[in-house]
This record gives structure tokens, sequence and C-alpha cells, in this order.
């Protein structure tokens, strides 16, 4: 795509969503960049955009009399499209902070435009843990989640309630990579074993051939280390498959709650997730969650909730600095702790690793669903230190010591 065309892009989608582009240097400029026409749509998403813009007005629409504007793009799930806009906002459009970026291989490679610009981005929607490991950025935050935290709640809940064997069907790409690798490293480590993987391509419509090799290996755990619209393919088609009436168990290793609103507690029911987040977990999420409804007509997944987290941090930030600079606004997102709706105490580590609690959860069945939405019960809160990576085992050399 040239740049003339993401420019026309961007003004579209700026007019469109009621922001225009910034007046002069002094605005303060949040660019929203994920998938909005493809397979992560539903968990991010136009949603996700609206979550930034819920925390823009919760700040009053300014911070120190400069005003705060949005824009937001579909990366389309392709790196160089990614790449390319991220260029474009921050050094034509004078965007401050790029947030989202749901795919791993997009976020990847965004961050090192970021880390090249020295300007910062902010992570709600990828997942793969190498954001804050061997490619971790003094200017990227991993706010909502990562396939570690997924791996050890998950996973490990998984294998020690006697799933010993497992068969990954891995997204082809850095998330589906990181997922797999980090889930199979709890799997032998409390005592499992991996029989087999098949990479899956993104976006597949059909994924009967690598459901019948995960079939064929008797593994009795078959993970999905999948997202959005991939997990609810496979989910679905394992149920036509009678994958598990034949005695093995699907363990989606990232699922939404939008996965679960789109598959339905008949063909959900019983599957064990991680999540830092849930709309009815307590009042606060319910509050926030009453606010998104009203205006988006669905519960947040986390990667939204998270959103907002992350833009009302980074604004506070800002106040706090009294700056855009990206160095000063790290410097004062790392030394307050994040509290929010869905976060107590939380720390952004050195990495930029946002240390939190994470929730396993249970998909209920139809007959325990008591209203529209119900669709969770709370096995147990797990704690930060549980889901996040030692700092020992970083290969993040933001956190070694000299």
């Amino acid at each position: 795509m040239r740049l003339q065309g993401i420019s026309a892009l961007l003004a579209a989608t700026a007019l469109a969503s009621g922001f225009a582009m910034p007046a002069s240097a002094e605005t303060i400029k949040l660019g929203v960049l994920n998938d909005q026409s493809g397979v992560y749509t539903d968990l991010s998403g136009p949603g996700g955009v609206d979550a930034v813009r819920m925390a823009v007005e919760d700040a009053g629409g300014a911070i120190n009399g400069n005003k705060i504007e949005i824009v937001s793009a579909d990366h389309q799930n392709k790196p160089d499209i990614g790449t390319s806009i991220a260029r474009q906002w921050y050094d034509q459009d004078h965007v401050d902070a790029i947030f989202d970026v749901p795919n791993s291989g997009v976020a990847l490679a965004v961050q090192e435009v970021a880390r090249e610009k020295h300007k910062i981005v902010i992570f709600s929607g990828p997942a793969a843990s190498d954001l804050t490991g061997a490619k971790c950025s003094p200017v990227g935050v991993h706010w909502t989640y990562d396939t570690y935290g997924l791996a050890k709640g998950t996973g490990a809940a998984v294998t020690k309630s006697g799933g010993d064997s497992w068969f990954f069907l891995t997204a082809d790409y850095a998330f589906g990579q990181a997922l797999e690798r980090d889930t199979a490293a709890v799997v032998t480590a409390n005592g499992g074993k991996v029989l087999g993987e098949v990479r899956t391509p993104l976006a597949s419509p059909d994924f009967s051939s690598f459901l019948l090799q995960a079939q064929a290996s008797k593994a009795k755990i078959i993970g999905l280390a999948n997202a959005g619209g991939d997990t609810i393919t496979s989910i679905k088609q394992a149920s036509e498959f009678g994958i598990s009436s034949g005695g093995q168990k699907l363990a989606g290793l990232l699922v939404f709650l939008s996965d679960v609103n789109s598959l339905g507690l008949k063909t959900a029911q019983g599957l064990e997730l991680t999540a830092s987040f849930y709309w009815d977990l307590n009042d606060q999420t319910r509050a926030f969650s009453k606010r998104y409804f009203e205006r988006n007509k669905k519960e947040p997944t986390m990667v939204q909730a998270g959103l907002y987290g992350a833009a009302k941090h980074y604004l506070e930030a800002v106040k706090s600095a009294g700056s855009t600079d990206a160095d000063k606004v790290m410097a004062a997102m790392r030394a307050n702790p994040v509290n929010d709706f869905m976060t107590k105490d939380g720390k952004v580590r050195e990495d930029g690793k946002v240390v939190r609690d994470m929730y396993l959860f249970e998909v209920k069945k139809p007959e325990e669903s008591k209203a529209p939405w119900d669709y969770y019960k709370l096995i147990r809160q797990i704690p930060a230190a549980e889901v996040t990576r030692p700092v020992e085992e970083s290969a993040c050399p933001l956190l070694k010591k000299g």
C-alpha cells in the first residue's frame, strides 16, 4: 500500500469516527491499529477503538490544555501494511502512541518501527511473549496478557487434571508458535508429553485435515494455539467430527468472550480458559461493561477492556510527566501503579510487561447460564507472580543487570 493511500485511509477513518486530524503539534494524538475486517475483528476491531475513545472522554478530552485526538486503521493482519501505517502516523501525522495491534507478527514488526522512531507502542491484542522477551523495547508495553500467562494458566490446569498428552493445532505465525512453545514447556514441566503438532494457515476455512491428524495422534488433549475466527472454526469442526465424544478433549489456549458468544454454550461448554478480565467478575467490571454495552451492544472482551486501561494509564502518565516525550512518559508509566476496574496494583516492568493477576475460567453449561452473556464461572484467581515470566528467565536485555 502506498503512503498516499494510507493517508486517505487514515483521514477517512478519523472523519468517520468523529475525530479530525490535529491542527497543531500540541495535540496529543493516539493511534489505534488493529484488525477491523478479519479473524480478530470481534475481539478488538471498532469496539477496541471505542474503548480508547471512552478513556479519552473520561480524561475530559484534553490534558494540560492540549486536546486529545484519535485515529484508527485496519492493518489487515499484514506486517507490511501495519509498519507502513505506523511510519505514516509517527513521521507525518504526529501520533504520540500506538495502541492494540492484535496479530503478533504485525505487532513485532510495528515494535521495531516504534523502536526506530523512539515512539511509544502499547499492545493489548497480540499475545507473543517475545514482545517483552528477546524482542523487548524501551518504548514497548505489553498490556493485557501474553502467551506465557496463558500457558501457565490453561496449560498447567489441564495437564494437572489428567491431560498429560498433547497435540497442537498451531496458527502458523509468531503468535501461534509462541503459544505452542510456552504451553509445551508448561506441559512437560508438569509431567506431560507433547506427541506432535501441525501448523495451520491464518483464517483457514477448513481445519478437517489438521483435526484428523490430531485425532490420529491419540493425544488426550488437542491444544488450540490459535485465536478469534480460527478458534471458532476449529472448535465447530471438531464438534462436527465427534472428537470430544471419542474421548479427546480440546484446550482452547486463547479463548475470548466473543468466541464463546459465536460458538454458543452448547458447543463451548466445559472449555477452560485464562483471561485478565471478565465483564461479570465484580461490581467494577460490571459498571464499566454496562457503559460499554450501552455504546456497542455487546460485552467487552479482555482486549477491549485492556485498551481502556492502557489508554487511561498512558494519559495519566502524560499528565504526570507534563509531556508526550517517550522517555518521560515511559518513566511515569513505570513509576505509577496500574489501578483500574480490571487491574489492582499492577506494574509496568522494565521490559514493558504489565505484571497483573489473571483468572482461570470454565465456560458454563447452557442450563447454568442465567442471562445473555452469562458464560463463565471462575475457577480461581491466579497471582501475578505465577503468570509472569520471572526476570531471571527472561531474554530481554533491558532486565539484565550489569
